[in-house]
């Protein structure tokens, strides 16, 4: 006797050979993708959404060869890769359609790529054997060997304006030349002794390193005593006097960031109260990128943090994070490995629930505390993670650094507490976007020899053929 269950699967194997049955050599067995996926949803046992129907009428040839049994994963892919689609698969067990990415996987590859990578090194030699080859790839890949040396022009400075227990003045500095990187230089007033570096990368919060939460984060810092430089973006603020902000987007954004913070750092190197055994970075989002980037790539950061932007899964979805292929690097790498290259040093993790590090704590910060459990230092790398908030470097966020920065980095965080031992910002002025600009309100002091055109950017790393091609793809 036949039992219902079997039954059942006699039936399914029945209308799988119908279906089967009407396809040939002739038409290249050619079939629509969505008669293939729901044959995959029946031989799996799962269930595809395709909520922005990417998959409408497509069709494929030998649609269904490209099924692996026992594979549902290839499966998927050798359905949805000659489209330019992926999946994402779904904490409820749904798999979801979506458009290829290169920055941008779902978050159980990102665990099978963890896991991978866990068994290519497990202890600090074959770790500092890896990291060797990240960096040099890494260098490699972002033109780094390429750039011109600094030119040897002084630094463009402002006059100081002088506040509650800081200062500030402007910095336009030649890092390439006539490439000019723009920014903010906050001091403690009244500098006698040698004071710690933090340098903070602007991301892609609307309105820059103009924006209040930055004014206020990198005054409360100066106030602690530190020296801190906070830079533009390129292609964003006063660098679009040189380059329009649709140049942002162009791969060598991610160059002329990465380069800005080591030449800014060159510079402020020179200075008479500069400590450069004590050199901190700090950014999120884009910055928090270019916070990692920097203390894998520069040995002078001996303590850093990166906010809202280590993740497995997400590398950056604009090209000045994601557009040189440095995660191609090593066989393929991701953020969470870039972050792990800072150990040993004093690194604090911030993540939140609402953007792509809402996976931290259970996923790439495990990752990383393993590296440093290479050296014995785990106590050394923190996460603070922020579950039910969502993308931005905000007070909650600026109260769990200042701390960390305040412990590694030997600054004062008693100067901004008030007489209830509480962390006050109310003592940060928040300057015009005027009086932050280095080269007057209308750029009417940008150098004459300043480049203003993204080919000759291009030219001075040589890369002539290559401008050639990324204007020619976007068209």
């Amino acid at each position: 006797m036949i039992k219902p269950k079997n039954i059942l699967v006699l039936m399914y194997f029945s209308v799988t050979i119908a279906v089967a049955q009407t396809k040939t050599s002739d038409d290249n067995y050619q079939g629509t993708i969505l008669e293939t996926i729901k044959r995959i949803e029946e031989i799996f046992d799962i269930k595809v959404v395709d909520d922005r129907h990417l998959l409408d009428n497509k069709t494929l040839d030998f649609s269904d060869w490209r099924i692996e049994p026992g594979n549902l994963e290839l499966s998927l892919a050798n359905i949805l890769a000659p489209f330019g689609l992926t999946y994402f698969k779904q904490a409820n067990g749904t798999y979801q359609i979506r458009k290829y990415e290169h920055y941008k996987v779902s978050v159980d590859k990102a665990e099978n790529r963890l896991a991978f990578l866990s068994t290519q090194y497990a202890e600090k030699t074959s770790w500092e054997n890896r990291k060797a080859a990240l960096t040099s790839c890494m260098k490699y890949s972002l033109g780094l060997d390429k750039a011109p040396k600094r030119p040897n022009s002084k630094p463009i400075l402002t006059k100081k304006r002088k506040f509650s227990g800081y200062t500030v003045e402007n910095i336009g500095l030649e890092i390439l030349p006539g490439i000019y990187t723009t920014g903010s230089i906050y001091k403690p007033v009244s500098l006698k002794n040698k004071a710690a570096v933090i340098l903070m990368p602007n991301g892609h919060f609307g309105d820059g390193r103009y924006r209040a939460s930055e004014q206020i984060r990198a005054a409360n810092l100066a106030r602690m005593g530190a020296i801190v430089v906070s830079f533009d973006l390129f292609a964003w603020g006063e660098s679009q006097l040189q380059f329009p902000a649709t140049t942002h987007r162009n791969s060598i954004a991610s160059t002329i960031q990465v380069l800005s913070g080591m030449r800014l750092l060159d510079y402020v190197s020179t200075l008479k109260y500069a400590d450069m055994s004590r050199v901190g970075v700090t950014g999120g989002s884009g910055g928090g990128s270019h916070t990692m980037f920097l203390a894998a790539l520069d040995d002078r950061i001996t303590v850093s943090v990166p906010v809202v932007m280590v993740s497995a899964h997400f590398s950056g979805g604009c090209p000045c994070e994601s557009g040189r292929g440095i995660h191609l690097c090593g066989n393929g790498t991701n953020n969470a490995e870039i972050a792990a290259m800072a150990a040993p040093k004093p690194q604090l993790i911030i993540s939140d629930g609402g953007d792509w590090t809402h996976t931290v704590p259970q996923l790439e910060f495990p990752f990383i505390q393993r590296t440093y459990g290479f050296y014995n230092k785990m106590e050394l790398v923190e996460n603070a993670h922020f579950a039910k908030e969502g993308h931005d470097y905000g007070t909650s966020k600026r109260l769990a650094m200042y701390p960390f920065m305040a412990k590694y980095l030997r600054l004062d965080i008693e100067k901004i507490k008030n007489k209830l031992g509480q962390i006050d910002e109310s003592k940060s002025v928040i300057e015009p976007y005027s009086h932050l600009f280095v080269f007057g309100e209308h750029g009417e002091n940008l150098p004459k020899n300043a480049i203003n055109n993204i080919n000759d950017l291009y030219k001075l790393f040589g890369e002539e053929n290559l401008r050639k091609h990324e204007e020619s793809s976007k068209k």
